[in-house]
């Protein structure tokens, strides 16, 4: 049993600066600001922040091996641990477009981690049902449209491991989007080239979100609107960005925050070195490039996200760190047990200090330093 005194956080969006946050059974349980019960460990505060934990719907690699290059439960393992040491309490792992066997091999080390699985929720599948025409990073010779047979083969191996999935739905058939809906996966848009109406269309039969705004789509055009035109101006549409500076300019990320309040979430997008494999990826500066010279993955965590939004976008804090957890919650339906500092949900929590650097970190209800050395 924990108890989190002298903190600062947000309730209702309401910064709260005298209440102490009882934690028992990886759970929170109770505010007070009298007498603390017998038996709770203090965490002190300092005045500090203290902020739910970070939720990540996309990343391919974190702490050492990118999970593309070796599909395996230790590289599960080791993404787990090194996130939330970082602060990142939940998160999906991502393959990128690749061969059939290298998306086998990663579901069925997803399946095997399950069981033993901490903050690893699933497996976020980015292609290969992409637009070649938008591919990016993505490898061309493995991105093909898909089919009802291979999509059921897929989902039916998965079985429940893979939550959600990036296509181009300008290319797809309506039956094959509607069985993905139908079997609970999160579709986001994504290096995709649809137009204004084609995305539209996709928002309102059921496509949830959109994948790292502005990277990998058409740019936005004043006589031919597409793609974010229709995520600005579509009323529930959500979108992950990558704040980084590079993928996107902070600029565009201040004047995304103003369009799109509420429906803008943070993702890292993030890799790690990597030399072996169709995705090779080379740290240059604060970036990772492939060896053509392509931009592929970031090289910030979550933390440096919410960081970037406060310091260079001109993004209040509680709007920024919402935009890591809260809202990332709503787009794979959590939100009822993660993403708050409220009765009932889950005890995954950071405290953050006064310059949104990470000083504590509790998981499940117990803090991290003691139970993850690596």
């Amino acid at each position: 049993m924990i108890a989190i005194t002298n903190s600062r956080f947000f309730k209702d969006n309401e910064l709260i600066a005298n209440q102490t946050v009882l934690i028992n059974e990886g759970k929170i349980v109770a505010f007070t600001d009298g007498t603390l019960p017998n038996g709770y460990e203090i965490i002190d505060a300092e005045q500090d922040y203290l902020v739910p934990g970070f939720i990540e719907l996309q990343i391919y690699g974190s702490g050492g091996n990118l999970f593309s290059a070796y599909p395996s439960v230790e590289t599960l393992a080791q993404m787990d641990a090194d996130l939330i040491s970082k602060g990142t309490t939940s998160f999906l792992a991502c393959v990128a477009t690749n061969s059939p066997e290298i998306v086998r091999q990663s579901i069925e080390a997803a399946k095997a981690y399950r069981p033993k699985a901490k903050s690893f929720m699933g497996l976020h599948l980015e292609g290969p049902y992409l637009n070649v025409k938008r591919r990016g990073a993505h490898i061309s010779k493995f991105i093909k449209k898909a089919t009802l047979e291979e999509v059921k083969a897929v989902l039916e191996h998965a079985d429940g491991v893979v939550k959600m999935m990036t296509i181009a739905p300008e290319l797809q058939d309506d039956e094959v989007i509607q069985l993905l809906l139908d079997n609970n996966i999160v579709l986001s848009m994504g290096h995709s080239d649809a137009t204004f109406e084609q995305a539209t269309e996709a928002y309102n039969k059921g496509i949830v979100t959109t994948t790292h705004l502005f990277n990998a789509m058409p740019s936005i055009h004043h006589r031919e609107p597409n793609l974010p035109t229709a995520f600005f101006n579509h009323p529930t549409a959500l979108a992950s960005i990558i704040a980084d500076g590079s993928h996107v300019n902070f600029e565009a990320i201040k004047l995304s925050y103003k369009l799109a309040k509420g429906r803008l979430f943070l993702i890292t997008d993030a890799v790690t070195a990597c030399n072996i494999g169709p995705y090779q990826h080379q740290l240059v500066g604060d970036k990772f490039i492939t060896p053509d010279g392509t931009l592929s993955g970031s090289n910030i965590t979550l933390v440096d996200a919410v960081r970037n939004c406060v310091d260079n976008c001109d993004i209040p804090l509680n709007d920024a760190l919402n935009m890591a957890n809260l809202i990332p919650t709503q787009v794979i339906g959590k939100q009822d047990e993660l993403g708050k500092i409220a009765i009932g949900y889950a005890a995954n929590l950071i405290i953050l200090d006064q310059s949104l650097k990470t000083k504590e970190i509790i998981f499940q209800g117990k803090k991290v330093n003691s139970t993850f050395q690596h």
